[in-house]
């Protein structure tokens, strides 16, 4: 059920370097790792990149994103990626397990931070000149801290890192902000949905027994997501049951009626009526666009 590879972040480390950490200019990053990240993967970490020159598309969970000079993009663990990208790329890239951010702080933790908390928000920010300037220049510190053998380098690093995610999230929610503060108990809760979604999606369809876990009611659970994310809890299970069908269907072997018993469906028919009816075409038909 694993079709795709997981990359852990010791693949991209310095021999002997074992911090949950890892930087580099974007240039030699994909020269360096070509092998690993050619095709579509998953990370076991955060990743997190800024391009600063050239063009080209990023695909993420199914969904195209415009590459372009200020582009920055931030995946939870567990995302699927890849991307097209021109010879005359540039930027910086960092990835960092939950630990890293989270060890050093007794209150803080990575998923407060709104591209983090949940998988349904963008993944992307496309900044304005000014804001580019700001953000590249906290890309580049954290790579030279990366670089040097500094005393406390991964403190400091984890430090910048969190300047970085603070002012992403001040861009990032910039028009949204009264929505997002009155928000901030749900976001917890929804964190919590998408984790439990995760771990029991084949087995479990229904709300009800989503809010029974969670110690709510389904009602309430239902406000949490609509209120979030404009979605029912409903959607929110339908869609991670799809994204899989999708990752299988392009990533593995497996036939259509075999991909819907794996994900929980034992009648294949209403299986691919259900993903016709949310996806626009039947799972034969987007299948073969990846041919």
């Amino acid at each position: 059920m694993e079709p795709l590879p997981v990359l852990d972040i010791s693949k991209f480390l310095f021999a002997g370097n074992t911090a949950d950490f890892y930087s580099n200019r974007l240039p030699i990053h994909l020269k360096d790792h070509h092998q690993h990240i050619d095709k579509p993967h998953k990370h076991n970490s955060y990743l997190v990149v800024l391009f600063t020159r050239g063009t080209g598309v990023h695909e993420v969970d199914f969904n195209s994103y415009k590459v372009k000079p200020g582009s920055v993009f931030l995946l939870n663990p567990g995302q699927t990626h890849h991307w097209e990208l021109s010879k005359d790329i540039d930027g910086y890239i960092f990835l960092h397990t939950q630990n890293f951010y989270n060890q050093p702080y007794s209150h803080n933790t990575i998923d407060s931070f709104p591209f983090f908390y949940s998988t349904q928000n963008s993944p992307c920010i496309y900044l304005k000149k000014k804001d580019g300037l700001e953000i590249k220049k906290i890309f580049a510190d954290i790579l030279n801290e990366y670089n040097s053998e500094y005393l406390l380098k991964y403190r400091k690093i984890c430090s910048l890192a969190d300047i970085l995610y603070i002012e992403l999230s001040r861009l990032y929610l910039k028009g949204n902000y009264p929505k997002v503060a009155r928000s901030s108990n749900y976001s917890m809760k929804l964190k919590k949905l998408e984790q439990l979604i995760n771990a029991n999606f084949t087995q479990l369809k229904s709300p009800a027994e989503y809010a029974s876990r969670m110690n709510i009611s389904t009602k309430h659970l239902n406000r949490i997501t609509q209120t979030l994310l404009g979605k029912s809890t409903s959607d929110l299970i339908t869609d991670r049951v799809l994204l899989e069908a999708k990752r299988m269907l392009i990533h593995s072997q497996n036939t259509v009626s075999e991909i819907a018993e794996l994900l929980g469906y034992s009648d294949y028919s209403y299986f691919s009526r259900l993903f016709k009816n949310k996806c626009g075409k039947t799972p034969s038909e987007f299948a073969s666009q990846y041919d």
